[in-house]
């Protein structure tokens, strides 16, 4: 990969430091409800600029908190929206690697299709190329797209596995590391059976990769203790990552503590408890405790 002197710093701190990737990145169909969880009921805006001027308030007293540093934290990802204004007087991803030395991501996808051989395919991405370039100028370091698997469906698999190594591909042309995440639903009935399916399309994916090429993996914790391992081990993948996936924090703390060098990548789970009403000493001291906990489960 090609890389300035700012690039190999921030690949190594997510190739080695101790530490998890905060998950920021709920866009529009999500805010809503993550809003709602932090206390702010739907009515408290009247369109969608004031609703992500909400987001951003809350995001930045995240972000800005003592306890969110790059002691603990290697990376955050952003949506758009919070890339594109400032924290501080700084554009956002600047200031999380300049004040915080977190690294930034960028989800690219902009959502799914309705399901189709038992999968969601990402809505086709006409203006990636663009994006991509605008996350240049912003100094993302790297992007993230979800997919989503419902059920162990071979072909539906496979689609997405292919279309995540396509946009990959990409990526990584314009000189950015993926996130590859082809999450399984929790509730997906034969949960086990669509890992191993994701897990052998995935290898053989990985194994094509050129030999400068890295990807990072953002999985659905598995049935089956380190199952990802080979994941974990393989020359091609820069870091492999957990998400919540819908377990409350302490089912995926303790699912996570039991894979070996898979770190979070949490969401809800990382803001599990934070509410608007809290003062700033309660609402540090909460998610310090968060961070404390997903951050032992990640690095035992």
């Amino acid at each position: 990969m090609k890389s300035n002197s700012l690039n190999e710093q921030q690949l190594q701190k997510i190739k080695s430091h101790p530490g998890f990737i905060a998950a920021l990145d709920q866009s529009g169909g999500s805010t809503p409800k993550a809003l709602a969880l932090y206390g702010i009921k739907e009515g408290a805006w009247s369109n969608e600029d004031e609703m992500f001027a909400i987001v951003h308030q809350m995001r930045t007293r995240m972000i800005t908190s003592p306890s969110f540093t790059g002691e603990r934290l290697i990376g955050a990802i952003l949506f758009e929206n919070t890339m594109d204004r400032d924290i501080n007087g700084q554009p956002t991803a600047d200031y999380l690697w300049n004040a915080k030395s977190v690294v930034p991501f960028l989800k690219v996808d902009k959502g799914l299709d309705p399901e189709k051989e038992g999968v969601q395919l990402m809505k086709p991405l006409p203006a990636l190329a663009a994006l991509l370039d605008k996350a240049k100028a912003k100094r993302i370091f790297g992007t993230k797209m979800r997919s989503v698997i419902k059920q162990a469906n071979p072909q539906g698999i496979k689609d997405v596995v292919d279309q995540q190594f396509e946009l990959a591909a990409q990526i990584i042309a314009a000189g950015l590391i993926p996130i590859v995440e082809p999450e399984i639903d929790i509730h997906c009935p034969q949960k086990a059976n669509a890992e191993e399916l994701l897990k052998a399309a995935i290898l053989e994916k990985l194994n094509q990769l050129p030999a400068d090429q890295l990807v990072m993996l953002k999985l659905t914790l598995p049935e089956q203790d380190n199952f990802y391992a080979a994941f974990v081990k393989h020359p091609k993948v820069l870091r492999v990552v957990a998400l919540s996936g819908g377990y409350s924090r302490d089912e995926a703390n303790n699912r996570l503590h039991r894979n070996h060098g898979v770190v979070a990548s949490f969401s809800r789970a990382l803001a599990e408890g934070l509410s608007a009403q809290q003062s700033a000493a309660e609402f540090n001291a909460t998610l310090d405790k968060s961070i404390q906990s997903i951050f032992e489960a990640s690095n035992t």
